[in-house]
């Protein structure tokens, strides 16, 4: 009689936690650096139990189904693939990480929050302002599908900062060296903005070529490309980036509605100067720090 009463007590209770499932289910679009350095400052900011599964591990499973058994009270997508494959669900809050341009696949999606792999766009004019002679003329290229938005808000910002952007739009990436060669003259900076159709390792490269035969400096958004010849850059911290989201969903897990959350841009960046660039276009780098 004890025998089954315990055994009834061990079923119950494995059902009972099997219902409630994980608080967290974190699903990753790959296993890489900059994901689990994210992941790591989520997890200091939300100790809630988390489950992970990784997009690229479960090729050919049907990963909504799976989710829904899982029944967690709130999903961390880390990447943009593990945002596209989620975006669809609507009982269950999402919290974003790790995503460039967002709105782009999350839509306006009621139950999805998260914070973007964008740094404001005041940050980035704060830094060129100090580097500019006037006039203060600087160019970009963008998609208006990919970036639009974000151009926007750097218009307006640039407007409130005596900063004049000549800003054109590009459909292909082979349209890129001849909308930045029609420049020439006019700009006396260049903003590269974390576009894919306008950054592909071919247009990178014609980039700082003309940064190079101008004299005409480049801002970017990742350090690999002041490595490579740009002047400066603005980049993320990806730890900060995850503790970010890991105050976001702590709230949400207390209660908050994920509606009152607002959808965010990153709050710390990281700055990088290639200081011979600086020197060869008559730039002081203590200037910029």
């Amino acid at each position: 009689m004890i025998n089954l009463f315990i055994t009834i007590l061990t079923i119950c209770v494995s059902l009972g936690s099997t219902a409630h499932g994980h608080e967290i289910l974190v699903l990753q679009s790959l296993q890489v650096k900059p994901y689990e350095e994210a992941l790591r400052g989520f997890k200091s900011a939300c100790s809630a139990d988390m489950r992970r599964l990784t997009v690229s591990d479960m090729e050919g499973a049907d990963l909504t189904r799976t989710i829904h058994e899982e029944r967690p009270g709130l999903i961390l997508a880390i990447g943009a693939d593990a945002l596209k494959k989620i975006k669809r669900i609507k009982d269950i809050p999402i919290i974003y990480l790790m995503v460039l341009n967002p709105q782009q696949i999350a839509g306006g999606g009621k139950n999805i929050t998260g914070v973007s792999m964008n740094i404001p766009p005041e940050k980035y004019l704060a830094l060129l302002r100090k580097i500019l002679a006037p006039p203060k003329m600087v160019g970009l290229l963008y998609d208006p599908v990919k970036t639009g938005s974000l151009v926007k808000k750097a218009q307006q910002a640039a407007g409130m900062m005596g900063i004049e952007l000549l800003a054109k739009e590009v459909r292909r990436s082979k349209d890129v060296p001849e909308l930045l060669n029609g420049m020439k003259g006019a700009i006396n900076a260049f903003w590269m903005l974390p576009d894919t159709t306008v950054v592909t390792p071919e247009t990178v490269e014609f980039f700082l070529l003309f940064s190079q035969e101008h004299k005409i400096p480049i801002l970017t958004f990742a350090n690999k490309y002041v490595e490579m010849g740009a002047l400066i850059s603005l980049d993320i911290d990806a730890f900060d980036l995850g503790r970010q989201a890991g105050e976001m969903a702590k709230k949400a897990l207390e209660g908050t509605p994920v509606r009152d959350l607002p959808r965010s841009d990153a709050r710390r960046s990281v700055l990088k100067i290639n200081r011979n660039v600086a020197r060869k276009l008559g730039i002081n780098p203590d200037t910029i720090e």
